[in-house]
């Protein structure tokens, strides 16, 4: 089995799908325990299908790159429902529903009206929502756009760590000790919504969810401080992921369902370790 792991990684491509894979690892299980704290895991489901719309429409438009229609229409919904959705929770929350469903179907009307290159309808849209190859298919530009945007989305973690521990916590606080906070949402935004657009690479549209929440969830089963939490979400995030692609390449599954699937384990591993812990101190 090592051999044959040697021989695959002997391949570029390949090597490109694990350096992609453990940065978008990194950030989503970094941004997961804000979401999570925050009470705001739906937004990376609710992003993804509006990220699935604009690649449809990219598509449709015969863009030679993606991501400059998608990262910029996902970033003004993520800022869109950051700042309605703390307002108006309920019609918030429908608006975001029907947002969420209509971009699934118009973006697969638009790949039926509109068909890639290669006519193959069902197999883009399948790699697209579930993230099956689009890994393996990874062009050295777009890996160092991810590896740049993957580094920014750390060093802004790391820089305003303790703002963002303040916010996460107790946002009126920060705001009455004069923080800007409608700064920060801002930034929070757009910083989401690029792991957003960058994980549709890697899961597909439908399993970016899983990134965001698994690794935080786990991590809290065992760990109670902020502090943690975070870490230990990050290293539970990368080795999932690093785990499942290396799963996907060696059985030949689907890259996202197999990275969904060694989150789940770890998941349950890591409430079997928490109902431990929690026994020996009791």
């Amino acid at each position: 089995m090592l051999e044959t792991l040697l021989h695959y990684l002997s391949f570029p491509f390949v090597r490109y799908a694990l350096i992609v894979g453990v940065l978008i690892a990194l950030c989503s299980s970094l941004l997961g325990v804000v979401l999570v704290l925050k009470r705001l895991s739906y937004i990376g489901d609710s992003l993804s299908h509006i990220a699935f719309g604009a690649m449809a429409a990219a598509t449709a438009l015969n863009l030679s790159d993606n991501l400059l229609l998608v990262l910029p229409v996902t970033i003004v919904v993520s800022i869109l429902i950051l700042y309605s959705g703390g307002r108006t929770k309920i019609q918030g929350d429908a608006a975001l529903a029907m947002l969420s469903v209509g971009s699934l179907a118009v973006g697969y009307m638009l790949f039926n009206l509109f068909p890639p290159k290669g006519g193959n309808v069902s197999g883009d849209v399948c790699t697209t929502l579930f993230g099956s190859t689009s890994i393996l298919t990874l062009t050295k530009e777009e890996v160092w756009l991810s590896v740049i945007l993957s580094a920014a989305v750390v060093i802004l973690f790391v820089i305003f760590y303790h703002r963002i521990f303040s916010l996460t916590f107790d946002e009126d606080f920060a705001r009455a000790t004069g923080m800007r906070t409608g700064l920060y949402q801002l930034g929070m935004a757009a910083v989401v919504a690029t792991v957003i657009s960058l994980a549709m690479n890697l899961v597909g549209s439908l399993l970016i969810s899983a990134l965001l929440v698994f690794p935080a969830l786990s991590s809290m089963r065992v760990f109670h401080s902020f502090k943690k939490v975070v870490i230990c979400s990050a290293i539970f995030g990368v080795s999932a992921a690093l785990l499942g692609l290396l799963v996907s390449i060696l059985v030949g599954t689907p890259v996202g369902a197999t990275i969904v699937a060694a989150d789940m384990a770890g998941f349950f591993l890591f409430g079997l370790i928490g109902l431990f812990k929690k026994g020996r101190t009791a």
